[in-house]
């Protein structure tokens, strides 16, 4: 029995209407009938009206309906989304109907700007996700569920810090030095992020990744365009939903490290080794290794930190409407504990959206959204405001260190006790509000054309709050004092626009027009107080502090644009298709003659496939096209500076005058007037295609982006007295490939389904203002003919597997890294260059961490009520080079806990080891601190499963008694295993170079649908 499961798809198709006869049986006006699909299985929520009329009904539980008031002849419109739409007519019996299943290819309607397209009239790239790809699985964020499921849209960076978890979206790479995030909009109103939006409101999501779709948007829309769109009501009666599942969250990877017992052991032999003293006595050692004594622990500081978290979300939804006005409303709750104590996050979230047709040619729509979303982070006393410090000293700390004593103090080392820092309660909380309006009007002045007004206001606020708190770790270490530093921050945003949009048919010749006006102002206000030495940890308000250390600070900034903008659609009989786009957008960041800019694109494409000489491959080709495109686009939020072209003054500053110090301002930068828009021009080719009937349906596509006028700092002589300058000097090159492929099929009651998607990008830095590279920190350099943020570092080829190699070595080529000299055991450096030298120019320039590789796939099956999906996901060609000294681990002493990779360290009896001999701290050349080479850096290419969920769907005859349309029960995991060449144990996306950042999560959950 097929049983309503809130909506398949975007869009449905509508097929030529299809006239079904039927015999005469008058019944009082009363037309009745059943709705099937093409297995017999009875549709519920079928919607049947009278075409012309509001007269209309819903299918119930066993597919059938009765409609009032039916008049002989009358044509019957039957439509249920993801099914071809038919046209009956009505001769007075009982129908019987039947739906075929829409195959939401060809016909799929995609959302574009300002509007939407059918799939096969698009000449530019889009990819889009609808809703079934999110639900149902427990992400803290939408970003956090797209990995994998689009070529060309890569993300990284997420992990499982509560509300800090969304990592970083590059569609087809990073194009740019600067900021490099994609434009974000939710139902055509633009978002900071997609991190609180709660994936159950979600219709669908498209990415505009080339110039041809995404110049509409213009000066924002240089790193893609993702468009959000989120669920309205539908004619007929409502439907409320629920959905909501729990889930138990752990890290994906802990490292495995020393005992104590092997840490003291293995400490006392290199410290032996370098002719000094052991710190441990055999019995002190004898101690550790019978953990009998708890002053001689084996501290496990990852089990005393971490936990299981829990994580449940909810969300309530009705929908529904007559002909003249459909309504949607939802309300979400998320409830998250984090895998640290003191760490979580709470969100309530609710939403409606109404359509009223108040006259036949006048319309309105308005969507309002809050949001609430509060997020809490552990945080230290030391370098405090992050959980930053606890996960590294977890890293750090040595086993030996006793966590807590008999007497309710701790153990420590100089930094502090991470086990007290949790004990304590401390935390950063960040309690976000975002309130989002919008309303428009459309009015039909011609049914071939439509005015549109539209505003909408946004409004974000964010207060953030920090007390680190006073801590006695024990008799002999304390804290600093206790703090509070607490923070405003406002934003809000107004837009408008006016659209005129022309669609009209002129035989075979379709053209559509676009014409549209924007303007939008954007204000920004920081609030800052902080004081210290409060009486006691429990004051915490912000008068309790000494007024003596209080200071305060708080700025605003606006920002406004002005565009205008057009588009026209042209197909000569759904064969040939043209699309030109053009905004022009005018930003107050630049100055006055500076301030427009222009973007144009230009798409063509020709749908072989329906060419009559095609006409003998139509029964196994349903669809080939090829695409071209050409455009430009902008990036006007290449910076952070809100007036990067007005030359400012700083106060603050003093001067001598007249035997005293007189306040003043000061210039510290020049800024210059001529700056202007970076500019992205891309051009590409693509090919779509669909076999036996789009089963097998797919894309291939090539494409070309060059950036120029990239916005960097230029270097200046001392001489110049100001800092460096900013300018439109840099430039840079992404292009590569990407392919879609899937493949649908039903046998009876089983369905499969296979989707998979592959991407290759090749970014490469084209110049930077004359400068041959510019380092960006911890051994990375954005240079002339290498990728973004490329690894600068020493080859290595091996080690030295005796003393007179190593002597050797030294002789020939010197010893540029000190740290006690090369002896046996120690990493062999390459002489790359070949001058018989070993420095700085034998580097070389290795992977980055930007994946050239990405790779997805999405197994389906369903039989009967059964259905089973696995999502995976991948990244090649990339690496990300860790402090060795933090992560692997330093033979350093209290600061130090080497991992068990250590156990496999050189020695005379073990050469053939994976790991240089055993030094203490940094007393070797073999040490990262010493030299960074390519022995530590990671390659993190991967397979993971991103996804698993397994579901049960009641059937209908349990449900019919109880008023109910649909149960199902599912169980989903996320980030079940990974595939990897990591050393250790250490999770492929891990972001954070000293891996001080949260662990990704592993979540199990189990939820549950309900439709009534």
């Amino acid at each position: 029995m097929l049983l309503f499961l809130g909506g398949i798809s975007v869009g449905v198709a509508h097929a030529t209407p299809s006239m079904l006869e039927a015999n005469v049986v008058q019944q009082s006006n009363v037309c009745k009938g059943v709705v099937k699909d093409a297995q017999g299985e009875t549709i519920i929520g079928a919607s049947v009206v009278v075409k012309g009329t509001t007269n209309g009904t819903i299918t119930g539980f066993d597919g059938d309906f009765t409609l009032e008031s039916a008049k002989k002849g009358d044509i019957l419109e039957i439509s249920f989304v993801g099914y071809v739409s038919q046209e009956v007519k009505w001769n007075g019996e009982p129908l019987k109907i039947t739906l075929k299943e829409d195959t939401k290819t060809l016909d799929e309607v995609v959302v574009v700007g300002y509007g939407v397209q059918k799939k096969a009239n698009l000449s530019g790239s889009v990819a889009s996700v609808d809703k079934e790809q999110l639900q149902n699985r427990p992400i803290q964020n939408v970003s956090s569920g797209l990995q994998g499921l689009m070529p060309g849209v890569i993300i990284t960076g997420t992990n499982g810090a509560p509300g800090m978890d969304s990592g970083s979206i590059r569609v087809r790479g990073t194009g740019t030095l600067n900021t490099a995030s994609p434009y974000i909009l939710i139902d055509g109103v633009e978002s900071e992020t997609m991190s609180s939006i709660d994936p159950n409101d979600i219709e669908s999501i498209s990415v505009l990744k080339d110039a041809a779709s995404a110049a509409i948007y213009g000066s924002k829309a240089a790193n893609g365009v993702i468009l959000i769109t989120t669920k309205r009501g539908s004619t007929g009666k409502s439907k409320i939903s629920y959905s909501g599942y729990v889930s138990f969250q752990n890290a994906t990877n802990m490292i495995d490290r020393l005992s104590s017992y092997e840490y003291a052991s293995m400490y006392n032999q290199a410290l032996q080794a370098e002719g000094k003293a052991p710190r441990f006595t055999d019995e002190e050692i004898q101690k550790f290794k019978d953990g009998t004594d708890p002053l001689y622990p084996n501290t496990d500081w990852y089990d005393l930190a971490y936990k299981t978290g829990i994580q449940h979300r909810h969300n309530l939804n009705i929908a529904g409407g007559t002909e003249n006005v459909r309504y949607m409303g939802s309300i979400g709750y998320l409830n998250q504990t984090g895998v640290l104590p003191n760490a979580g996050r709470e969100q309530f979230n609710a939403r409606t959206n109404l359509d009223m047709k108040i006259t036949k040619r006048l319309s309105a729509k308005l969507n309002l959204a809050y949001i609430k979303n509060a997020y809490d982070d552990a945080s230290s006393a030391y370098y405090g405001g992050s959980s930053d410090q606890i996960i590294r000293q977890l890293n750090l700390i040595a086993p030996w260190i006793v966590a807590r004593y008999d007497d309710g103090t701790w153990g420590t080392i100089s930094d502090g006790s991470p086990i007290a820092w949790l004990d304590s309660g401390m935390k950063v909380t960040r309690d976000n509000h975002n309130f989002t309006g919008m309303a428009s009007l459309d009015y039909k002045i011609l049914d071939c054309l439509t005015f549109t007004a539209t505003g909408s206001y946004v409004n974000n606020m964010q207060n953030y709050t920090y007390f680190q708190k006073f801590i006695q770790y024990n008799a002999n270490k304390a804290s600093d004092p206790n703090s509070l530093d607490e923070r405003y921050y406002t934003w809000n945003r107004t837009n408008y626009d006016l659209l005129l949009n022309y669609d009209q048919t002129f035989g075979k010749h379709n053209i559509k027009g676009l014409a549209g006006w924007h303007t939008e102002k954007y204000n920004y206000k920081e609030l800052t107080a902080y004081r210290k030495d409060f009486p006691n940890n429990d004051l915490t308000d912000i008068n309790a502090g000494d007024a003596a250390s209080q200071t305060n600070s708080g700025y605003t900034r606006e920002l406004a644009m002005l565009s205008w903008f057009a588009r026209v659609n042209y197909d000569y009989a759904g064969k040939y298709l043209f699309e030109a786009n053009i905004r022009a957008d005018a930003s107050s960041r630049f100055a006055e003659g500076h301030r427009w800019g222009y973007f144009p694109s230009f798409s063509g494409a020709w749908r072989i496939s329906e060419e009559s000489f095609m006409e003998g491959a139509r029964s196994w080709l349903s669809n080939l096209k090829i695409r071209a495109s050409w455009g430009m686009l902008g990036n006007q939020d290449a910076l952070s500076d809100y007036y990067p072209a007005l030359n400012t003054y700083n106060i603050g500053a003093t001067y001598p005058f007249g035997g005293a110090l007189n306040s003043g301002y000061y210039q510290s930068s020049y800024k210059l007037s001529t700056i202007t828009w970076e500019k992205a021009t891309t051009w590409g080719v693509g090919l779509d295609f669909g076999f036996l009937n789009n089963k097998i349906n797919g894309s291939l596509d090539f494409y070309n982006r060059k950036t120029t006028g990239i916005l960097m700092q230029v270097s200046v002589p001392t001489e110049f007295a100001l800092n460096p300058y900013t300018d439109n000097v840099g430039s840079m090159n992404n292009k590569g490939v990407e392919l879609n492929i899937g493949y649908n099929d039903r046998w009876g009651d089983w369905t499969f389904g296979v989707a998979a998607n592959f991407a290759y990008n090749k970014n490469e830095i084209l110049d930077l203002g004359g400068a041959d590279y510019l380092d960006t920190g911890y051994n990375q350099r954005n240079a002339v003919g290498q990728s973004i943020n490329a690894y600068y570092i020493y080859k290595t080829d091996g080690f030295f597997n005796s003393q007179e190699e190593a002597d050797a070595f030294t002789a020939k080529y010197g010893n540029p890294f000190g740290a006690g000299g090369f002896k046996a055991g120690d990493l062999k450096y390459v002489d790359t260059n070949g001058d018989g030298k070993l420095n700085g120019d034998d580097r070389v320039y290795t992977n980055s961490t930007e994946p050239v590789y990405t790779f997805g796939l999405n197994l389906t099956a369903g039989w009967k009520g059964f259905d089973l999906s696995l999502m995976f996901n991948g990244a090649a060609k990339v690496a990300r080079l860790f402090d060795s000294h933090e992560v692997y681990g330093a033979f350093s002493g209290d600061a130090g806990h080497p991992a068990s990779i250590w156990k496999d360290a050189w020695t005379e009896t073990n050469k053939d080891a994976s790991m240089p001999r055993i030094f203490t701290d940094t007393n070797s050349p073999s040490s990262s601190r010493s030299a960074q080479s390519t022995f530590w850096l990671q390659n993190t290419n991967y397979l993971r499963l991103k996804n698993l969920q397994f579901g049960y769907t009641l059937p209908k005859s349990l449900l019919s008694n109880w008023g109910v349309e649909n149960v199902r029960f599912y169980y989903s995991v996320e980030n079940l295993f990974t595939i990897d060449n990591m050393k250790i144990s250490i999770d492929p996306e891990a972001t954070s170079q000293r891996l001080s950042s949260y662990p990704l999560l592993r979540t199990h959950a189990f939820g549950v649908n309900i439709t009534f």
